[in-house]
């Protein structure tokens, strides 16, 4: 199972089990935004995606 999460220079996001939700949160820690008309995701400037397999350290947000 892959774990998504975003990260910017000054702070990185919790472990989602789906993309969608990693992208829904990514506001929280000033990541990007849904477009509220399309649903398309807009990630700010040096923000990244991290992809990870599940594993006992890595947890999913519950």
């Amino acid at each position: 199972m892959q774990l998504y999460r975003f990260i910017t220079p000054h702070r990185a996001g919790k472990w989602y089990p789906d993309l969608a939700t990693a992208q829904r949160h990514a506001c929280e820690i000033g990541a990007g935004f849904l477009a509220e008309r399309s649903g398309e995701f807009c990630a700010y400037r040096e923000t990244r995606l991290e992809v990870a397999e599940a594993g006992p350290e890595v947890q999913p947000l519950r």
